[in-house]
């Protein structure tokens, strides 16, 4: 929610974007190998794996580089990826949800772990952050798609359950196994979205200072640094004024 929106905006501010290019390519592309092993080759009859392809041709993969990674699965050389999920507590006691995909499960365990401590948090079991959050379909429009009311009208339309519009631009939540339906028929009203992904959306949110952010940045970098995290999720909430000075 708010927690999910800012950090993104954080990001594209602090111009990682280009930084972190190749790893974010390397990642996406996993995750169509892995969602093309899975189940059907075929987008079209692979809801996963359409919607794969989907946020990578929105974060401007090439074409090639998706190609290469279905035929990677098709081919058979792909290699095993576990989906493993880490729950714990940064800076401040702000919950994080780490998603993996790995081929060797101990490297992970180990690297997520000390990566924790290192950064003034703290691995939890399975479980102990992830009720504070709601596993949801998000679908992102930029503003220009139209005003609030024209995009709330698709969403209702399309089986949404909430929007949130600003001047950043539409953030629209369903149930997650509604997202590839809901998703096309956004299309079809709205046209191509921004982003459309699972995610996890904070219930409950912690509230942070200048000083608690930038320790959990700290943290959420060093996590997405580390090739087997393909995301990482926090519940924290900060002011506009806190914000402004990151």
């Amino acid at each position: 929610m708010a927690g999910h929106s800012k950090w993104a905006n954080i990001q594209h501010r602090k111009g990682r974007q280009d930084a972190v290019r190749s790893k974010l390519f390397s990642k996406l592309a996993k995750e169509i190998t892995v969602a093309a092993k899975m189940g059907d080759p075929d987008v079209d009859k692979n809801p996963r794996l359409r919607l794969a392809v989907k946020e990578a041709k929105s974060q401007s993969v090439p074409k090639d580089v998706i190609e290469r990674a279905i035929k990677k699965a098709i081919g058979g050389d792909a290699e095993n990826y576990d989906e493993i999920r880490y729950e714990g507590y940064g800076p401040s006691g702000v919950a994080v949800i780490v998603e993996t995909m790995t081929d060797n499960k101990n490297r992970t365990a180990s690297t997520v772990r000390s990566t924790f401590s290192k950064n003034g948090g703290n691995l939890g079991e399975t479980g102990s952050v992830g009720f504070m959050f709601d596993r949801k379909g998000e679908v992102t429009y930029k503003p220009e798609v139209g005003d609030a009311d024209t995009v709330m009208m698709a969403a209702i339309e399309a089986g949404a359950e909430d929007v949130e519009s600003s001047e950043d631009g539409h953030t629209i939540y369903c149930e997650d196994s509604d997202l590839n339906d809901v998703s096309n028929a956004l299309e079809a009203e709205l046209g191509e979205s921004e982003s459309t992904k699972l995610v996890w959306k904070p219930t409950t949110t912690t509230e942070l200072d200048l000083e608690g952010m930038q320790k959990l940045m700290k943290l959420v970098d060093a996590l997405e640094d580390d090739d087997d995290v393909q995301r990482v999720t926090t519940n924290f909430e900060a002011s506009d004024e806190v914000m402004a000075q990151l």
